[in-house]
């Protein structure tokens, strides 16, 4: 008598299929899914914060309601998306000359821009206190440490009138994006990124401090993505990536992962333990390929997006007060921060980007810099 289940070959093939390493293979490692997913989650970003900056938070549409679960999944996803793909740029660079590299170049300019925006333009043109005493002020000379992400959320009199008085309540993230980026960098530097056992082993030990966090501090009750849920959604990419070749690109395993991921949400804490399956939908969104819309991927705008739709909002709340509606918000925000996120891709990013040769040609430098050094060193050794 077989102990096998009729049922069971059903089961494994339903998740069973290409790894996410075939893939990335059969798509030339550039899915475009990866690109539209980036610019949809940016652009849930900016619907999410209509009733944030309409309404300052304290009324909730039914629209708003109904979606919380789904809105507290896109700034995890847009970490593990993040993990994901820069563990595939850090593996690609010969050094961390190239790697770190393309890291500031991608995120520095377009935020210095958008800091320098706000404060001498957007600041100046809406601020309700003489000009004298807006520069003079304080609290516009620290404005200027978010391009270093140390994030200061207020220029002198701008938006005070508004239901939040923030003027990008989205740069939150920035220190969290810096910090996943600086931790990538020393697990490369200590070998642990090289081997996953041990990758896959701190990804396991940051779930147990967030177990242990929760067991000690049973009255903390997160009701949205904190720190530590991006740094370990971030992981839980790097994670991924690592065992590309032995974790299915399986639509059955991406339905289990969006369920459990919205079961989570709706628990207390829940949150803080949906890193896994929420980087899991969000790599097999971005595996899809899609035929690619020419003007919707004609720039990476996705960026752009994240970075100014937060002032663009406050900015016509602040205007017109009469539009203080998540509807008419949206209406017109969107279009604007579509415009303006397109300016920064080709006037800022773009250009910047195109001189990313130049951090190959530093790398080649210093490997070719580092052998003669130790052959100098080795023929002034006095010992036999």
């Amino acid at each position: 008598m077989s102990l096998t289940h009729p049922r069971l070959p059903k089961i494994r093939a339903a998740f069973s299929g290409h790894s996410i390493a075939a893939r990335l293979d059969a798509t030339d490692g550039r899915p475009s899914g990866f690109d539209y997913i980036r610019v949809v989650l940016a652009l849930c970003v900016i619907f999410w914060h209509s009733q944030l900056t309409a309404y300052g938070g304290s009324d909730r549409g039914t629209w708003q309601t109904i979606l919380s679960p789904f809105a507290f999944l896109i700034v995890p996803m847009f970490f593990a998306l993040s993990g994901f793909l820069v563990a595939g740029s850090l593996e690609r660079s010969k050094t961390l000359i190239t790697f770190l590299g393309l890291r500031v170049i991608r995120i520095m300019p377009a935020l210095s821009v958008e800091v320098l925006l706000s404060a001498l333009i957007l600041g100046p043109l809406l601020t309700s206190k003489p000009l004298g005493a807006y520069f003079s002020d304080p609290v516009f000379q620290s404005y200027f440490w978010n391009i270093l992400g140390d994030i200061h959320y207020r220029l002198p009199g701008l938006f005070e009138s508004n239901p939040v008085p923030l003027v990008n309540g989205q740069l939150w993230t920035v220190p969290y994006e810096l910090i996943c980026y600086l931790m990538l960098t020393g697990l490369s530097v200590f070998g642990i990124f090289k081997r996953r056992r041990w990758l896959l082993l701190c990804l396991v030990a940051l779930y147990v401090a967030e177990i242990a966090n929760t067991a000690f501090r049973p009255n903390l009750d997160y009701k949205g993505p904190g720190g530590t849920t991006l740094l370990i959604s971030f992981v839980a990419g790097l994670v991924i990536y690592r065992y590309r070749d032995m974790i299915a690109w399986s639509k059955s395993l991406f339905a289990i992962a969006l369920v459990l991921s919205l079961i989570l949400t709706n628990f207390p804490n829940g949150i803080r333990f949906v890193a896994i399956p929420a980087a899991y939908c969000v790599v097999y969104l971005g595996l899809l390929d899609p035929s690619k819309n020419k003007i919707i991927l004609s720039g990476d705008y996705s960026y752009g997006l994240f970075l100014y739709g937060f002032p663009i909002q406050q900015a016509i709340m602040s205007i017109s007060p009469g539009l203080r509606q998540w509807y008419t918000n949206i209406l017109v925000s969107l279009p604007c921060a579509v415009f303006v996120a397109v300016c920064s891709w080709w006037l800022v990013e773009k250009p910047v980007l195109a001189h990313r040769s130049k951090l190959k040609q530093l790398e080649v430098w210093y490997l070719g810099w580092r052998p003669a050094v130790g052959r100098t060193l080795k023929s002034a050794d006095p010992t036999p």
